[in-house]
């Protein structure tokens, strides 16, 4: 197994838990928050979405597909293009009220720029600064492993709101 390889084995099982959170609710299921105060279900695969997004097109050197997909306008949520969610109130996580269609088509459209992406990675790349912004700056590698962790977080999260639901 190779460094691509294994990255598109490892974000494929993020595909996997938020598809298993989501598939089969309602809105008002996706919307709801644990003791009215948690994170929803739909602000968390929003949430992990945008970072995913984010970070990845950050690194690659391409473009958002929340702003080049037209994803900001579609959901409509009343946040900035470049809001991802971090630091978010509880008013802000109870604007996020979004279908399984918008938030799957969205999550879809940056999964697959994410394979795209990752299907030409190497172990050289892995060492490339991304983010000098911290000391030590940031590697390629460092920071795909902090959006899987991240989003592998929030999914599993996503998937034990769902069990709370039933």
């Amino acid at each position: 197994m190779n460094t691509s390889e294994l990255l598109l084995d490892a974000f494929g099982r993020i595909e996997e838990v938020v598809r298993e959170a989501v598939d089969g609710l309602d809105d008002k299921a996706l919307a709801t928050r644990p003791e009215q105060t948690g994170n929803s279900i739909g602000w968390m695969i929003w949430h992990l979405t945008r970072i995913q997004d984010d970070h990845l097109a950050n690194a690659g050197g391409y473009e958002q597909v929340y702003t080049t997909g037209g994803w900001h306008e579609r959901l409509g949520l009343p946040f900035d293009a470049a809001d991802t969610g971090y630091g978010h109130t509880s008013d802000d996580v109870a604007a996020v009220q979004l279908s399984a269609e918008q938030l799957l088509g969205y999550y879809d459209a940056v999964h697959a720029r994410s394979l795209e992406y990752l299907k030409g990675l190497t172990d050289d790349d892995l060492d490339r600064i991304v983010d000098t912004n911290w000391n030590p700056p940031v590697t390629l590698g460092v920071r795909l492993i902090s959006v899987l962790g991240d989003d592998l977080e929030h999914a599993g999260q996503a998937a034990y709101v769902r069990g709370l639901l039933s």
